[in-house]
């Protein structure tokens, strides 16, 4: 009997990742997509004006990224607002920009918003960029997490670390997903903390006020209190 390669692709019990790596692929869907990387909701009409779509072209994207399971819906009033569905559809969407080659600067608009991004941002739910980066080394030479593969243990004297910072490890590692997760960052292209101790770090900051969010994207500014805390807690110089 021939071998029929299209036969065999239809019955394996992979996962259908051409669906997803399709529905991901449209520019329009990527550009939704990256726009709600900051873990936040935005507004339909956002969206359909950050994909370049009427909101009626929108729609049918919506439901298609709904249906994956890459997006969650809620309804305010007469608007309706998107976010991304989970972590791991936001990790999945970092990590393919890390694959991805860099965006073509051809204006001082496009390089100034890069370099804001670069700096500091928002990875979902943790923190990326030079800073997420910077962090993360510091923790690890510190001795405060140590690498394991594609995650990271948080020693005894990490506790401490983490402790000093508002964090209880034990809390937050019990939480119902990937505890502390190295994510390759895709402007540094090197690793930085994600998972629920990432993200449990990320909240210490914004709640500390040692960085502050952007309202136009989801670069981060690091405040003068920042400057000062981020060196002498961590060792971090910016």
């Amino acid at each position: 009997m021939r071998y029929d390669r299209r036969m065999t692709a239809r019955r394996n019990a992979d996962p259908n990742i051409a669906e997803i790596a399709a529905l991901i692929g449209d520019p329009g869907r990527a550009a939704m997509l990256l726009a709600l990387l900051d873990g936040g909701d935005l507004a339909a009409s956002a969206l359909a004006s950050v994909a370049g779509m009427t909101p009626q072209a929108a729609t049918a994207h919506f439901k298609k990224l709904v249906a994956a399971g890459l997006l969650v819906g809620r309804s305010a009033g007469r608007h309706r607002f998107f976010r991304i569905a989970s972590p791991e559809v936001g990790h999945a969407i970092e990590t393919l920009a890390a694959l991805a080659r860099p965006a073509r600067i051809v204006g001082l608009t496009q390089s100034a918003a890069f370099e804001r991004l670069r700096a500091a941002r928002s990875c979902y739910d943790h923190l990326a960029g030079r800073l997420g980066v910077s962090v993360t080394d510091q923790l690890v030479e510190r001795k405060a997490i140590v690498p394991a593969g594609r995650d990271y243990t948080v020693t005894q004297q990490g506790r401490s670390v983490f402790a000093d910072l508002g964090i209880d490890v034990d809390d937050v590692q019990g939480e119902r997903r990937r505890f502390a997760r190295a994510c390759i960052d895709w402007t540094e292209r090197r690793p930085h903390l994600a998972g629920s101790l990432g993200a449990s770090l990320l909240d210490a900051f914004l709640r500390k006020r040692w960085v502050t969010r952007n309202l136009n994207d989801r670069a981060l500014r690091i405040t003068p209190d920042g400057v000062r805390e981020f060196r002498r807690r961590l060792g971090v110089a910016w």
